[in-house]
């Protein structure tokens, strides 16, 4: 990939109106021409730790709402699917198709997301070995009519992967940057700085640092990926989801610009 791959927007689709304006906001993005940028947001966040935890307007009204921003923006777009029965509705409105963590070894899953036109992007579950995300890569790969994975293959088939850190079962996330490299064999790897900085089971709901995200962006950046994945509100203090991991909006910018710098010196 020669362009920094993008991936920005809200956790979940709070509103229409909500969703509108962040994508206004993220127009520079799409501007300009070092980047590929992908417009996110969720229709359902169907692992949320409470039943009562925000989950989104569901898949109709949220194709509605994600089709609205190609419409007027033009964006290329990325939400995520649950199940296999939503693979063709939502392939039909989305650009890329991703895989959430906690469903990337899910055979089904993957199988019906690889026979869409899509980009699929399998998020490596929390639990995950690294090394062990090739043998979900293969799974699409094999699906698209071919038999190895490696950086080129998966490049060429539209098959991506993203890093999002493991955990230990301690209330937090662990980054080891040197999955960074060993994934990237296999295919184009995205760095999640928001959900990486997430710290999970804090009474009931996802908590988080979002104080971190720099600091682990700027160092993904480093070590070398594809591009960046950024969860990202006007006040993520109000976030109906995720938000003590999600960055400003207005703090999106000069990180993205440090981190692209960063990316031409290791380049």
């Amino acid at each position: 990939m020669n362009k920094m791959v993008l991936i920005a927007g809200p956790c979940v689709i709070e509103s229409r109106d909500n969703v509108m304006r962040i994508a206004e906001a993220l127009k520079r993005y799409d501007e300009d021409e070092r980047i590929d940028f992908y417009f996110k947001a969720s229709f359902d966040k169907a692992n949320r730790t409470s039943l009562e935890s925000f989950r989104g307007p569901g898949m109709e009204e949220g194709l509605k709402i994600l089709e609205e921003v190609k419409r007027a923006f033009g964006y290329q777009t990325l939400t995520d699917v649950h199940e296999s029965c939503q693979v063709v509705p939502v392939a039909e409105a989305v650009d890329v198709l991703q895989i959430p963590a906690f469903l990337c070894r899910q055979t089904d899953l993957l199988v019906a997301a690889a026979k869409t036109d899509c980009i699929v992007n399998i998020k490596k579950g929390q639990f995950m070995v690294p090394s062990d995300m090739r043998f979900s890569v293969l799974k699409v790969l094999k699906t698209r009519g071919f038999d190895e994975a490696d950086y080129e293959t998966s490049q060429k088939a539209g098959v991506w992967l993203t890093e999002r850190g493991s955990t230990f079962g301690y209330g937090n996330l662990v980054v080891d940057m040197r999955s960074l490299p060993i994934m990237r064999q296999f295919a184009p790897v995205i760095f999640d700085a928001t959900h990486s900085v997430q710290m999970p089971g804090q009474g009931g709901k996802t908590g988080g640092d979002s104080s971190f995200v720099p600091y682990l962006a700027r160092a993904a950046a480093a070590t070398g990926v594809d591009g960046f994945f950024f969860e990202t509100h006007f006040d993520p203090s109000q976030a109906l989801s995720d938000g003590p991991n999600m960055i400003r909006l207005e703090a999106l910018e000069g990180l993205i610009e440090q981190i692209r710098r960063i990316r031409e010196v290791v380049a």
